[in-house]
């Protein structure tokens, strides 16, 4: 009898345990905490996509405008550096570069004699032209983060949303069974505090990642607008020397 009554005991506390693994709440949720799990779920593996393609995408643009800027001051002829970079507009820096370029290109092919009010006409193009293009590049390099801001900003809320509904759940069983044993609140309880970790999941890193991610555009975006600067002083340098 006594052998009975211990396998008994081992039985329900394996049914316990299986009924409060991870996969067991979300099973035995309210269908509003299901939605609340699965609304956090996503959220956070499209945080995690958003993280790693912007680290990759900064990484990739930084290293690439430290080989572009040696190759731009190397001395070279800005026309050739253009010719070689006309197919090959692959980063933020060698787009500016090429607007402010075509914009000349455009003017040299009309075979425009370059007077002084031409050349003042000419760099307000270029300058316009350099604007457009380094806010359209860091529009997109900008693109998704907003994301990781409202995650950051909303998922804790969305958690306790679902934690607030799953004590809701724990009161109306008490109600309904008239029993405040831990086997009757546990399971709404249970339900609460997954929703809580899930909020708190999807949300630190989102913060973190879009804080991070914040600081490096704003570097990237200030070295953009030197090179932009110091290339429309050197053009516009060249283009003084050639106008009458």
């Amino acid at each position: 009898m006594e052998s009975d009554l211990v396998r008994a005991v081992e039985i329900g506390a394996s049914a316990v345990a299986e009924d409060f693994s991870l996969w067991g709440l979300f099973l035995q949720a309210d269908v509003i905490v299901k939605a609340v799990i699965v609304v956090l779920l996503i959220a956070s593996l499209w945080s995690w996509a958003i993280i790693f393609d912007k680290s990759l995408r900064y990484a990739r643009a930084r290293r690439l405008a430290v080989e572009f800027e040696q190759a731009f001051w190397s001395g070279g002829s800005l026309d050739q550096l253009y010719d070689d970079l006309s197919t090959k507009r692959s980063h933020p820096m060698t787009v500016l570069f090429a607007s402010a370029m075509d914009e000349w290109r455009r003017f040299a092919n009309r075979g425009t004699h370059l007077s002084a009010d031409r050349l003042e006409g000419l760099q307000r193009r270029i300058a316009y032209a350099m604007d457009a293009a380094l806010n359209r590049e860091l529009d997109q390099l900008e693109r998704y983060l907003g994301f990781l801001a409202t995650v950051g900003a909303t998922a804790p809320f969305v958690g306790l949303f679902g934690t607030v509904w799953g004590i809701m759940n724990s009161f109306q069983s008490i109600a309904a069974s008239k029993d405040t044993s831990l086997a009757v609140v546990a399971p709404g309880i249970a339900e609460a505090l997954f929703a809580t970790a899930l909020g708190l999941v999807a949300a630190i890193p989102a913060v973190v990642a879009y804080n991070k991610l914040s600081s490096d555009l704003d570097r990237y975006a200030g070295r953009l607008e030197a090179f932009g600067t110091e290339f429309r002083a050197l053009l516009g340098r060249q283009l003084e020397e050639r106008a009458v």
